[in-house]
């Protein structure tokens, strides 16, 4: 795991943003794993910007939702199919039928969990997986509890997760209980993973997941078994680590051909 502590969230969108193109002009069929949020929007709006600006090119990628909430009617503005078109790939030139999602109105959650868990792997499975965290320490819904082992299923938002998210409804009783969600061993499968975390209510999040012990307490600590997992941080973010000076040491003196 590297932790990369950056002055505001502007620095560590352009910094995932530069693995992404990087990763797009090696492997033009890339698949990129795609998350909701506040977190990644930085990103979205580097990404979207160096397409317009620069000719960035997604033509030939394809994008994987990690989550959805279960039962808001198709369409709807803060169903994660309708933020990931609004935010990124309206925003660039990513074919519609390349972008996936899980199925959160499907009849038979199950079989629709399953047959999510195919296409991916059918696609060769995510090279870029981008992440956020809760303030629960979840990655993905896996809220706290989820098995470090489990794939795409139906889960219960917990109550944090849910006032958390209720600022972008009307009001919490229009926040769902339920979503589908890629599980972390689903998440553990993409070949990187950029894990973007930015304020200070992220902070002992970070804290837990970066430094404290892998448990299923804190489902994003499981990152610390992924081979190549990424952290990017800004310096609210960042405040509770207590190897701040060890990252900060090691990132400064990285080989510059070593990359994300």
């Amino acid at each position: 795991m590297e932790v990369i502590i950056l002055p505001s969230s502007k620095e560590v969108g352009a910094l995932a943003a530069d693995a992404i193109e990087a990763l797009v002009h090696e492997l033009p069929h890339a698949v990129l794993g795609l998350a909701t949020g506040s977190s990644p929007l930085p990103i979205y709006d580097e990404l979207a910007r160096r397409h317009d600006d620069a000719g960035l090119s997604f033509t030939r990628a394809q994008g994987f939702a990690l989550d959805e909430y279960v039962g808001l009617p198709a369409g709807h503005p803060e169903s994660y199919r309708e933020v990931i078109r609004r935010e990124f790939t309206n925003r660039v030139d990513i074919a519609p039928e390349n972008v996936h999602g899980p199925d959160g109105g499907a009849a038979d959650i199950a079989a629709a969990c399953l047959a999510y868990e195919e296409a991916i792997k059918a696609a060769g499975g995510v090279d870029l997986q981008i992440l956020g965290v809760g303030t629960n320490g979840h990655i993905g819904f896996n809220e706290p509890g989820s098995s470090l082992a489990s794939r795409t299923r139906i889960k219960t938002l917990a109550d944090q997760t849910r006032q958390d998210n209720a600022r972008f409804f009307d009001n919490i009783d229009q926040v769902p209980h339920h979503v589908v969600t890629q599980g972390l061993g689903t998440i553990m499968d993409a070949r990187h993973v950029v894990l973007v975390a930015c304020g200070a209510g992220k902070a002992q999040a970070v804290r837990d997941f970066v430094e404290g012990p892998v448990s299923a307490a804190c489902p994003a600590s499981v990152l610390q078994f992924h081979p190549h997992a990424t952290i990017l941080v800004d310096e609210a973010a960042a405040a509770k680590l207590a190897g701040a000076a060890s990252y900060r040491h090691a990132y400064d003196n990285k080989p510059a051909w070593q990359g994300l």
